[in-house]
């Protein structure tokens, strides 16, 4: 019996004692690929030994100063590393750290606020986001997400948040239309909610360039977010683009925004930049954000305890210094285009698979009853659930994802491995996925 108020009360769960290499172990011996990172976290695998040495250097100096009074080396470099490395257009921008994905849009949202309020407009306090995103487990950022199943509880305590339709061409993309008609007419809702909403009182859109969790990894089409940007520069509206999955390399570029050829004002960040290594997440503000308090106030109106924790950010630093070291981004590309080709290979003709997509290493199925009409399972079923827990049973862990369609119905089954993964492992991955899709279905329809 545990003392741990775990996420599910009932039922035993096993114990991960030890990793080697992309390899969970648990305590009875069994040894688990991990295909999703747990969720998109373990980039680098689970025994990095770089990352291990910079976490035992760090605390042998120091652990933590509070940043109401001190800075650290390590906390100094990543900022600018990452600042750095920002899309073009971030300028001169500034970073902060904290400790989760979650923290990170609560930040963000407080600085989008911030930025109008030093400027004079203190009207704009309301947020435009997606249906069947997310962006975070926290009050503001529950608010701001798109999932109905996960905000359902907490409805009564979340403030009012505009929502549009994602770039989801799977489920919304209408028969004859181009894939830049699509773009446009996706990307022009927002036009559309901040009018009706009044330009004078929007703080900031938020989006995930490639949706993670609720949707499984949809990319937008081909010019949406160059038309997001052109329309929030006219309204003079905030661009917040939640990386917190889909960033530090996931998609093949150190920032998935790259591949867009736009910049945000702010970027929230966090698995693959601590690697699970450490829990650290990150906010980067663009030259004007930054410029608008330095102006104004010269205070940043929102801190943690643990914010710019030194080892966590020390443990960030080498997961950036091994990714860039060991050219892990050329593996994610060569490693993604070889699991892209695995699972068409296995799944493009599957009467249950509606569809394949992803970028990088960063890829997911949708499960459907008929895939002629994209008809969901019942979600009593538990059919993305069913899917991973037949693949574990085999030695591999996906990542499993429901609601998908509409925030109750659609099953989906998202794939994260490590960036340093092998041929041989992404090769398993697909082929253990396809046993377990089959073995799934076949149980549920029985």
């Amino acid at each position: 019996m545990s003392d741990i108020l775990h996420r599910v009360l009932s039922g035993e769960r096993s114990t991960a004692v030890a990793g080697d290499g992309n390899m969970l172990i648990m305590a009875d011996g069994r040894r688990l690929l991990d295909a999703c990172g747990g969720a998109a976290v373990s980039c680098l695998g689970h025994s990095a030994d770089a990352v291990r040495q910079a976490i035992r250097d760090q605390v042998d100096h120091l652990a933590f100063a509070h940043t109401g009074a001190f800075t650290s080396d390590p906390a100094e470099a990543l900022a600018t590393r990452l600042v750095s490395r920002a899309p073009e257009g971030t300028g001169a921008g500034k970073a902060m750290f904290v400790g989760s994905g979650s923290e990170a849009m609560e930040a963000a949202l407080k600085l989008a606020r911030q930025y109008h309020v030093e400027r004079g407009e203190p009207d704009r306090a309301r947020f435009i986001s997606r249906r069947g995103s997310y962006h975070g487990n926290t009050l503001g950022a529950l608010a701001v997400g798109g999932h109905a199943g996960r905000r359902a509880p907490y409805a009564p305590m979340l403030m009012d948040v505009g929502q549009i339709d994602p770039c989801y061409a799977y489920r919304l993309r209408e028969p004859g239309e181009s894939e830049a008609e699509f773009a446009l007419r996706m990307a022009d809702q927002l036009d559309t909610a901040i009018v009706a909403m009044g330009a004078g009182t929007v703080a900031a859109f938020i989006a995930e360039p490639v949706v993670g969790a609720t949707l499984g990894t949809v990319a937008a089409a081909e010019g949406y977010f160059r038309r997001i940007r052109e329309i929030c520069d006219r309204h003079g509206v905030l661009f917040i683009a939640d990386e917190v999955m889909c960033g530090m390399g996931r998609t093949g570029t150190l920032f998935a925004l790259e591949q867009e050829g736009v910049h945000a004002d702010i970027v929230t960040i966090a698995k693959g930049l601590g690697a699970g290594y450490m829990p650290i997440a990150g906010v980067i503000a663009s030259e004007d954000v930054v410029g608008a308090i330095a102006k104004g106030s010269g205070r940043l109106w929102n801190g943690h305890t643990y914010m710019g924790h030194a080892l966590a950010t020390a443990a960030a630093l080498a997961v950036l210094d091994t990714i860039e070291k060991d050219e892990l981004l050329s593996n994610v590309g060569r490693m993604g285009e070889r699991l892209r080709t695995r699972l068409v290979e296995r799944f493009d003709n599957h009467p249950h698979v509606g569809d394949i997509r992803g970028r990088g290493l960063f890829w997911s199925i949708e499960l459907v009853a008929d895939r002629d009409g994209a008809v969901t399972f019942d979600p009593g079923l538990a059919v993305a659930p069913r899917t991973a827990a037949e693949a574990m049973a085999r030695g591999v862990m996906f990542y499993p994802g429901q609601g998908s369609a509409d925030g109750v119905n659609g099953d989906h089954v998202l794939i994260a491995p490590s960036y340093t993964s092998t041929e041989e492992e992404i090769d398993r991955i697909a082929f253990t996925l396809g046993e377990a899709v089959d073995v799934a279905i076949g149980g549920a329809h029985g």
